[in-house]
């Protein structure tokens, strides 16, 4: 393979709008971080939470910097990462801004609990996790928020919410599972052909 030094390479900007575009392709699972305690409380809807460690347990999550959820977590030093099952869409648009709610009021409509940070969590999601803020590395626009995982709380539901081009599906572990099989066996999707 033949690799073209760096210095020999012309730099092509990449718009805003073609970054977004290849992103969309990129399927995540869908998540409502939590902020704050009491009545000075905020969340929003995100894909960008991923695992970086076992051990401790430890994660992080990619977050505007403008966002009000950003400046709660850095006022109170926790967060919360609830992984929304497939029938939570609600609470998906609400945390995202639709309707035009704003901080406290995008929890109306949920059950929440209180976590041992004293973030709010949701009651039903597949996972609620309670972290503390590790640290926080601030790049471009947005914070990459380390948290170690404080308490979680599981549920035994097994249906998932994605997000995929712009919009929200449920992935269903036992359902998708059998669908899988019929297509991804070779010769089985032939069949009838």
């Amino acid at each position: 393979m033949n690799v073209v030094p760096r210095d020999l390479m012309t730099e092509i900007p990449v718009s805003s709008a073609d970054f977004r575009g290849a992103m969309r392709h990129l399927t995540g699972g869908v998540s409502v971080i939590t902020a704050g305690r009491g009545k000075d409380i905020s969340g929003m809807t995100v894909t960008s939470v991923t695992s970086l460690s076992v051990e401790p347990p430890t994660l992080l999550v990619s977050i505007n910097r403008d966002a009000s959820s950003f400046s709660l977590i850095r006022r109170y030093g926790a967060f919360g990462v609830n992984i929304l099952n497939a029938d939570q869409l609600d609470a998906a648009e609400r945390f995202a801004g639709k309707g035009g709610l704003k901080g406290a009021d995008r929890f109306a409509g949920s059950q929440w609990v209180t976590s041992v940070s004293g973030v709010p969590l949701l009651v039903g999601a597949l996972s609620a996790v309670d972290c503390e803020v590790e640290e926080i590395i601030e790049r471009h626009s947005h914070g990459i928020v380390i948290g170690r995982v404080r308490d979680i709380r599981n549920s035994p539901r097994t249906a998932a919410l994605a997000y995929w081009h712009g919009q929200y599906l449920a992935i269903d572990q036992d359902e998708d599972a059998a669908r899988l099989a019929d297509v991804s066996v070779p010769g089985r999707a032939r069949r009838g052909v």
